[in-house]
């Protein structure tokens, strides 16, 4: 599912231009993007919560040249599943 697909079912079954849907998508993703950015938790109760994790900083390998390099820490996005959707998908 792509985000038009999205913005085409909120169309739908919202009634809602599609450009009102895009527009309300976009700020919903906005909302939860800057939410993360600030270090906080987005949960949506029944599909999952979005957070970030800090990675440590490492020694990693150029592919190309075999040459050790050092890989700097990070923050990365996480997205943690909530019972509702594992169960739906059949994951435990």
């Amino acid at each position: 599912m792509t985000k038009a697909d999205i913005v085409r079912i909120l169309s739908e079954q919202v009634g809602l231009t599609r450009r009102e849907a895009a527009d309300a998508l976009k700020i919903v993703l906005d909302g939860v993007i800057e939410a993360i950015r600030r270090g906080e938790k987005v949960e949506l109760r029944g599909f999952g919560s979005f957070r970030t994790r800090r990675r440590q900083a490492r020694q990693g390998r150029n592919p190309r040249t075999g040459a050790q390099v050092k890989v700097p820490p990070k923050l990365v996005p996480y997205f943690k599943p909530g019972k509702e959707l594992r169960e739906t998908l059949g994951a435990r």
